[in-house]
């Protein structure tokens, strides 16, 4: 076998190895998530699973903003029940602007799944309320 035909060789079966473990990258990845997720306090996973969640859909569906941050509490308690959530208060930043947002939120009994989540946005936030409500800029 020539030497070019070796190094071709050994060009496709490193490609064919790389492309095996990418995906087993992504499920580590998830798995590590997941762990870090299940070592929070249950509350704290709802919030955080909540948030995470609004940021995503309100990206994807306002195609203007990129949130980048969310405060749940910001301008009123969040009530947990179960686990469910509401938000009448929070807050959601985007290029760093900030917006009114309140969501309800449902989640798995481990508190890591969404099984329900609602939310509406409301008008920017002036920069003279954001100490108040510990907005912070970007």
């Amino acid at each position: 076998m020539s030497k070019v035909a070796r190094l071709t060789s050994l060009l496709v079966l490193s490609c064919a190895a790389l492309a095996c473990l990418l995906p087993a990258s992504h499920v580590e990845a998830r798995k590590s998530n997941e762990q870090q997720m299940l070592a929070l306090d249950p509350t704290a996973r709802l919030e955080q699973r909540c948030n995470a969640r609004g940021m995503g859909m309100v990206g994807r569906e306002h195609t203007n903003l990129r949130p980048d941050e969310l405060v749940a509490y910001a301008y009123s308690d969040t009530q947990i029940k179960g686990n469910s959530i509401k938000a009448p208060g929070a807050a959601i930043r985007s290029r760093g602007v900030w917006y009114h947002l309140s969501y309800v939120c449902e989640t798995s009994e481990d508190r890591l799944t969404i099984k329900l989540f609602q939310y509406s946005l409301g008008s920017a936030i002036p920069k003279s309320e954001w100490n108040e409500h510990n907005l912070v800029a970007p």
